[in-house]
């Protein structure tokens, strides 16, 4: 008897601690502010991105730029923002969403760039040995952009004791393609974290 209450004991004991080791995942809603190392994060990129968007679409100068061309919807390529920082940002999701809420806003159409333009063009340019004449993407025929929008992703930090404070500066302009004039440009730096870590203990 002594044997079985020892064995069931050990027995709770493993379950207990395999149960104290095991991995837990709790969803958070969108948008939910989820600062886990005080780096930058989802929240953050899309404050940044709906702010500059908005400052975008809201100039003067870009407005006029649009009515300036007559007959159609103007065209934008969204470069990748160049990561500056002193972290690992992937700035590609930059340049998605504001593509997407550029988009949304119904004011530019877009084209495609980088990887995915590549691709296109390596298509294209395939059909023309391997597929029929009817049917092959004719070569051409692209879409030129008026406008390409650039960027860069930098941060400041300050240092005291187990004190840091980072800011982030995302820096993003408009360009017009054919005439090389900046028609937008602006920064922000919404972004501030204050990170206190624990005092090392002798």
């Amino acid at each position: 008897m002594k044997k079985l209450l020892i064995v069931s004991s050990l027995i709770l004991t493993v379950l207990f601690l395999l149960s104290s080791c095991a991995t837990t995942v709790n969803r958070i809603e969108s948008g939910t502010q989820g600062d886990l190392s005080g780096y930058w994060n989802a929240v953050d990129v899309r404050i940044v991105c709906d702010a500059l968007v908005r400052d975008c679409l809201s100039s003067a100068l870009v407005n006029q730029a649009i009515e300036a061309i007559s007959g159609r919807k103007p065209t934008v390529i969204v470069s990748k923002f160049k990561n500056e920082s002193s972290e690992h940002i992937d700035t590609t999701i930059i340049s998605n969403i504001m593509e997407t809420v550029i988009f949304n806003s119904g004011k530019l159409d877009f084209v495609t760039g980088g990887s995915t333009r590549d691709a296109v063009r390596a298509e294209r340019q395939e059909q023309q040995s391997f597929a029929s004449e009817q049917t092959a993407a004719a070569l051409g025929k692209e879409i030129g952009a008026d406008f390409i929008m650039t960027g860069t992703v930098r941060t400041i930090i300050d240092r005291a004791d187990n004190k840091t404070i980072r800011t982030y500066f995302v820096t993003a302009e408009l360009t017009n393609i054919e005439t090389n004039a900046r028609i937008w440009l602006s920064t922000n730096n919404d972004i501030t974290k204050v990170i206190t870590r624990p005092r090392n203990r002798l």
